[in-house]
């Protein structure tokens, strides 16, 4: 396919706007000192080629929308169009941030504060937390509110403490958000059951160790029934328990972070509550914290007045501070507000169960085809190895590029670390049986091609625009105009 840019001719245009040869005239607000004095280098094309070229370019777009994604960790589950529609009413999309103060000091955003502080209740309930933040863009930016709040307790308490302690099958942010926020990382191996190895934890813990970083259910996930004990454990140095909300989905309305010793929850909107993900954003990561670290969270904090209005609160001594400008990505956090409103106490339940129905589902359907190196009960997601495959030179890499000529999205790959040739497989609440179905023959189709005729998988895709790339090499020295050339 050409850019656009070859595809101009010159002289062709779809409109042509009054003044638009750079001279001032009456249709052109503007003094002839701010207008081009030649021509801006755009393409030359009408309107209908235009509008051709970039539907023919969203027709290699591969979304929610259009397919199965069974990323495993990432959770892209469908996005309702409700919730898009709430997102875009006037009275939300109009908002400014700097909105002025009524003369009496009221802010004029009543509405927008309201779902903020609705927000901080709702998640505060669903996780067991005191209170929420709204401020943070993304996961891994909660990740580093949660690490700064816990280097805030201590530092409060003159606590000289300098490790975060990881499980080897740890989100590769956790480690990441840790060390940014001024602390040496430790990983604590897993055990034969994938989980945590308690004898190991117990070995890392000392006086030194400032928190726990923990993803529970794991990345394998795995659900760690020893979880109080862990808890206990960090807690009898002084250590926060900090909660990686990525895979908090097969444990909405059933178990509470809160409860199970958790003292920082961070949570990802776009996983669990169903907003946009991918892309580079949107994203929204809240934090909520214990009674206890309240007065750490970033400023401001929404407040209710006795007559019913809200406020932002800025006198807090103890918190962090800013972590985002103004209040956070709103128009997420209106999205998974509305999301949660829509589906009720019951309909997070049934979150919880279809997620962990659907990929125990999987794991059955395909255990004997592939290698699962923990045959157990799975949580949200399912983790195999495609190490027998491998065997005839057909790696997770090859399986996962099979499945983009049948149609599907491929799974995560080499990730959880712990797992060789790992290949991660998340069929979240929303898809039918029936796509599971076709998902789980593709999979099977594919590790008999393994066996009998390897070369058919290893020479996938075979299907789309580009084939196979040197991955480095196109990683490091991306050339797009030969690209387009030899496509043409």
């Amino acid at each position: 396919m050409k850019l656009i840019f070859e595809k101009s001719v010159p002289g062709r245009r779809a409109v042509r706007n009054a003044g638009a040869g750079g001279e001032a005239d009456a249709n052109v607000p503007l003094p002839g000192s701010l207008l081009r004095s030649r021509p801006a280098e755009l393409p030359e094309l009408s309107e209908l080629d235009v509008v051709r070229h970039f539907t023919a370019l969203s027709r290699r777009n591969f979304g929610i929308d259009s397919g199965f994604y069974p990323l495993g960790s990432c959770t892209m589950k469908y996005n309702p169009k409700a919730t898009e529609a709430v997102a875009a009413c006037p009275g939300f999309a109009d908002l400014h941030p700097l909105i002025p103060q009524l003369p009496g000091g009221e802010m004029m955003v009543q509405g927008a504060l309201a779902v903020l502080k609705e927000m901080d209740r709702l998640l505060s309930e669903i996780c067991g937390m005191a209170a929420f933040t709204m401020q943070p863009l993304a996961g891994a930016h909660g990740e580093l509110t949660g690490a700064m709040i816990i280097a805030a307790y201590h530092e409060r308490r003159g606590n000289e403490k300098t490790t975060i302690l990881i499980p080897d099958s740890a989100h590769g942010t956790n480690p990441a958000s840790a060390a940014i926020a001024g602390y040496d990382v430790k990983s604590v191996a897993s055990d034969a059951d994938g989980v945590m190895d308690l004898a190991a934890l117990r070995a890392a813990t000392d006086d030194g160790v400032a928190g726990m970083m923990l993803t529970c259910p794991n990345t394998l996930g795995l659900f760690n029934s020893r979880i109080r004990q862990i808890a206990d454990l960090i807690h009898s140095v002084d250590g926060l328990m900090y909660y990686d909300g990525a895979n908090l989905n097969p444990l909405l309305g059933r178990c509470r972070p809160g409860d199970m010793g958790f003292d920082i929850v961070h949570l990802n909107l776009h996983k669990t509550f169903a907003t946009p993900h991918g892309g580079g954003g949107p994203g929204a990561g809240p934090v909520g914290v214990v009674e206890r670290l309240v007065d750490f969270l970033p400023t401001s904090i929404v407040r209710e007045r006795g007559d019913g209005s809200y406020y932002l609160d800025y006198d807090r001594p103890r918190s962090i501070g800013y972590v985002a400008p103004f209040y956070g990505n709103f128009a997420i956090v209106l999205r998974a507000y509305a999301y949660i409103l829509m589906l009720g106490r019951e309909g997070l339940l049934r979150v919880s169960d279809n997620a962990v129905l659907n990929a125990n589902y999987v794991l059955a359907k395909l255990r004997g085809h592939y290698e699962l190196p923990y045959d157990r009960i799975c949580m949200h997601e399912c983790v195999f190895s495609a190490s027998r495959q491998a065997e005839r030179s057909v790696r997770a890499l090859n399986v996962a590029k099979a499945l983009i000529d049948r149609g599907i999205h491929p799974m995560t790959v080499y990730f959880p670390l712990t797992v060789p040739e790992a290949m991660m497989i998340e069929p979240t609440e929303t898809e039918s049986m029936e796509t599971l179905d076709a998902f789980i023959a593709a999979m099977i189709e594919i590790a008999r091609q393994a066996r009998e005729a390897p070369e058919e998988v290893t020479a996938c895709p075979k299907t789309t625009p580009v084939a196979q790339l040197d991955e480095t090499l196109a990683a490091r020295k991306p050339d797009l105009a030969s690209l387009a050339e030899t496509e043409a």
